[in-house]
């Protein structure tokens, strides 16, 4: 690239590639079939409930504020990234002692090496100087994220598979198409500022000149949602499901360093972020074991009580 993009002009195409890449998703898997349906014009169509609706709508406030957060001026990446991901680790065990769920010790301990992870990995990195806009960014993504939570603990954190999937079936079809629609809504007004560069954003997509690398942004990051949703919808608390989504996320971002590192010469991981990526396969070492200990002691009881012979008449 010749010259930097805008994270608003960026978020047109990949969001457009997001909305696709969900829709060919959910048709693969054939779990469209899942969504609640309702009659319109005496066709059968998918349509979400109230409160995935609303789901969605924070998701979609999710996905816009994640894609900016990192292409902000006058923000620290690594600022935005421990501001994100460490306040959803301190949201999740609000949500559930809101939500009556109990919380086990294995949660609280992964919480906290993961906690320690995203400060340990920020480390002397951090920068202080956060903008109007990035505050405002970080303050959507994390209000978003305490309703998507509560919404998920209320309706569909339950263990019963058909559950969790029409709540994520319903979720993502609201998600993607709201922010697309907004975004075409602020590119119509035009004008200068933010309204501009989305314009920019759809009007020169392909003068741009990297239109496939903004649409494998959007995919990836489609696939981030679809299996970082699903990883909270897992039925035990949020405060197991949570440091799994984040410490997978930091973990990721070690790995990107590495490539970036290999590829194009750029800094590779530090010491600290080392460290802070050791923390992470701590934390989930911790929620890792038990439930595997857990699962071994069940289907051993299983293997035993079908080889116990059957008793006499």
């Amino acid at each position: 690239m010749s010259q930097r993009i805008s994270g608003f002009t960026l978020l047109p195409v990949s969001t457009s590639a997001s909305l696709v890449g969900m829709f060919i998703f959910l048709s693969v898997m054939r779990w469209w079939r899942h969504a609640g349906h309702r009659e319109v014009l005496g066709v059968r169509v998918p349509a979400p409930g109230r409160w995935t609706l609303l789901s969605g709508i924070c998701s979609a406030a999710i996905i816009g504020t994640t894609t900016l957060a990192y292409t902000l001026p006058g923000a620290s990446i690594v600022f935005m990234m421990l501001l994100m991901r460490g306040g959803v680790l301190v949201l999740a065990p609000v949500v559930d002692v809101l939500s009556g769920r109990r919380v086990r010790w294995p949660s609280w301990v992964a919480l906290g090496l993961s906690f320690a992870a995203v400060a340990v990995a920020a480390g002397s990195a951090v920068s202080p100087t956060l903008t109007l806009l990035a505050a405002v960014d970080v303050g959507v993504y994390l209000a978003a994220y305490f309703f998507r939570l509560r919404a998920m603990s209320n309706l569909a954190k339950s263990g019963e598979r058909e559950v969790s999937i029409r709540y994520f079936v319903e979720e993502q079809m609201v998600a993607t198409p709201v922010l697309v629609g907004t975004l075409a809504l602020l590119a119509l007004v035009g004008g200068g500022g933010v309204c501009g560069d989305i314009r920019a954003g759809f009007v020169e997509a392909v003068s741009r000149g990297h239109l496939w690398t903004e649409v494998a942004v959007g995919l990836l990051s489609q696939g981030t949602g679809i299996f970082g949703a699903l990883i909270l919808l897992d039925g035990r608390e949020n405060a197991f499901c949570v440091p799994v989504n984040r410490a997978s996320s930091v973990l990721a971002g070690v790995l990107a360093t590495g490539v970036l590192a290999v590829t194009l010469g750029q800094p590779g991981a530090g010491p600290l972020e080392l460290v802070g990526a050791a923390l992470v396969i701590a934390a989930m070492a911790v929620l890792a074991v038990p439930t595997v200990l857990a699962a071994r002691r069940k289907a051993g009881a299983q293997a035993a009580s079908a080889a116990a012979p059957a008793p006499r008449p």
